[in-house]
């Protein structure tokens, strides 16, 4: 038994018909793809098809035959591709973590430089906490990351980037109106604040709102900018997020710049120095290029 003759039975199964299993599914002439079944059935020792007017069906044979030809034949492309795979040698995987929303700005930035890497290695991208990025960095679950200075025992940062804080707000909330919001114009209003897991920007909100002598108490605390959204848009109140989320916020929310000079919080690729990897070592070779073309989204002017 050969596994063209059980490909054949399972075309006529599926069918119904010899001449349309021969015709559009195997490309062969009716009388060979007859001879071939019977040959089948032959060495089956049992009629496998009833033949009619109306086309062929299956007897109870053909039935219990079916479920098992289709394994063989699955199991038999199956070992091809086990075995195409094997003789393959196995591609450099080369993994790149971002803060989630970073990846907008950097992404395009890793991929221009690994342009020439990219077809031989398996590139896979995560977005994470900060936090979360921190430790896939130290674990060597990836081998580059876009995050906050998250202390890590091995791991390796570079400011890349400097983001300014900027306001975010309802649309229809009275500062919205304005060009630029102050420090003293937060006063009394609802203020989104943050969670202990974007800690490194709650310290730094935090510093700022202190400095110029503001207090507010949060109504709320997140853990993210989309949350951060959906609260200032839902209780009507503000927050101060980096500027990286002004091309995601919906039009329900506006961004305004701080007066003066704004606060600004680190954004640093992270590495291992021990991680052997020529790809993380090409693009830390370009990385200035990188700093030098800053992010690659447009931000909004709302």
């Amino acid at each position: 038994m050969e596994l063209r003759h059980l490909r054949y039975f399972i075309a006529v199964a599926e069918e119904g018909s010899l001449t349309v299993a021969a015709e559009k599914r195997l490309h062969t002439a009716q009388p060979s793809l007859s001879r071939q079944l019977r040959d089948l059935e032959y060495e089956v020792g049992t009629p496998l098809f009833s033949r009619g007017a109306r086309g062929v069906e299956l007897t109870p044979a053909g039935k219990a035959f079916l479920d098992h030809a289709r394994l063989a034949v699955g199991q038999a492309a199956e070992a091809i591709q086990a075995a195409r795979r094997a003789a393959r040698p196995p591609r450099e995987t080369f993994s790149v973590g971002f803060l989630t929303g970073q990846e907008v700005d950097w992404l395009p930035h890793v991929t221009r430089v690994l342009r020439a890497h990219l077809p031989t290695i398996e590139f896979k991208v995560v977005s994470l906490y900060s936090p979360d990025v921190g430790d896939a960095l130290q674990s060597g679950e990836i081998d580059l990351g876009f995050l906050r200075v998250e202390p890590r025992p091995d791991v390796t940062y570079q400011v890349i980037a400097k983001e300014p804080l900027v306001a975010i707000l309802p649309s229809s909330h009275r500062l919205a109106r304005r060009k630029s919001v102050a420090p003293a114009d937060l006063e009394g209003e609802i203020f989104v604040g943050f969670s202990d897991v974007p800690h490194v920007l709650r310290d730094v909100v935090d510093d700022y709102l202190k400095r110029n002598g503001v207090d507010v108490t949060p109504s709320h605390h997140i853990d993210n900018f989309a949350m951060g959204m959906s609260l200032v848009a839902s209780t009507g109140g503000v927050a101060l997020l980096p500027a990286y989320v002004e091309p995601l916020l919906p039009w329900s929310v506006v961004s305004r710049p701080l007066v003066g000079k704004p606060p600004t919080i680190d954004l640093v690729v992270g590495y291992r120095k021990d991680n052997p990897s020529p790809i993380l070592q090409a693009f830390l070779a370009c990385i200035d290029q990188v700093i030098k073309a800053g992010p690659a989204g447009q931000r909004s002017k709302a």
